[in-house]
């Protein structure tokens, strides 16, 4: 068995009889307990009453946290012209078309999120197994495939988070750094539950939000009372 360092066994017997409490107290609890020597994010992790191999099942979508994420997002973008242009201007971290792809295609992935103008997707649709297990595929419906490449990319630096449900259920991001205050990181897990709520498919039956928990990087996860993690 693997042996337990102390500072996780501490975190762990703090956490102790700790269960469906408030989201003030977990973060308050976790921000206690994160002693990592980095910044540490706040994570989430949501278990949903669906099954998304259903099509009718998914849950996907994207949500601008009220004090953002606190981490530096590093934006491609696939625009030609004046909208390549536009997408330089508002602060994009690489820009191209053509030779975009074949950077791409060499291995070189140097962002964390992509967009795209309607016209760029025959190109970047040859990418789909490149950038689709990476969930970096440009997508109409969380705003990556647009004309308004100056918002997206604003959106993007600014603490949007997409979100997609996997195989088991369950739907996980980081909203927040530890260094956050409190009730920053408290409105912030609010609106990321309040997020996936609203993107609720058609095709879930019985209770949709089974479980929500809080968890530091590297410490361990806490799970809260449901009707503390949604906005009243």
């Amino acid at each position: 068995m693997a042996k337990v360092g102390k500072r996780t066994r501490s975190a762990r017997e703090a956490f102790v009889g700790k269960d469906l409490i408030s989201v003030e107290d977990a973060v308050a609890l976790i921000k206690q307990a994160a002693s990592a020597k980095f910044d540490e994010t706040l994570e989430v992790a949501m278990n949903l009453g669906v099954d998304p191999r259903h099509a009718d099942q998914m849950v996907r979508g994207v949500v601008t946290l009220p004090n953002g994420t606190g981490k530096t997002v590093r934006v491609a973008v696939f625009a030609r012209g004046a909208k390549a242009d536009e997408a330089k201007a508002a602060g994009a971290d690489i820009v191209g078309a053509e030779d975009l792809m074949e950077t791409i295609q060499s291995g070189k992935i140097e962002f964390d999120r992509c967009i795209a103008t309607p016209d760029m997707m025959p190109l970047v649709g040859r990418l789909g197994k490149i950038l689709g297990p990476r969930n970096l595929m440009p997508n109409p419906k969380v705003g990556t495939v647009t004309m308004d490449v100056k918002s997206a990319v604003e959106a993007a630096k600014g603490g949007e988070v997409q979100f997609k449900v996997e195989k088991a259920g369950v739907i996980h991001a980081g909203v927040g750094k530890m260094s956050f205050e409190a009730d920053k990181l408290a409105q912030n897990v609010r609106a990321f539950v309040d997020a996936v709520n609203r993107a609720k498919p058609s095709g879930a039956k019985g209770t949709y939000l089974k479980k929500v928990s809080l968890s530091s990087t590297m410490g361990p996860g806490v799970s809260v009372d449901l009707t503390s993690a949604t906005s009243h």
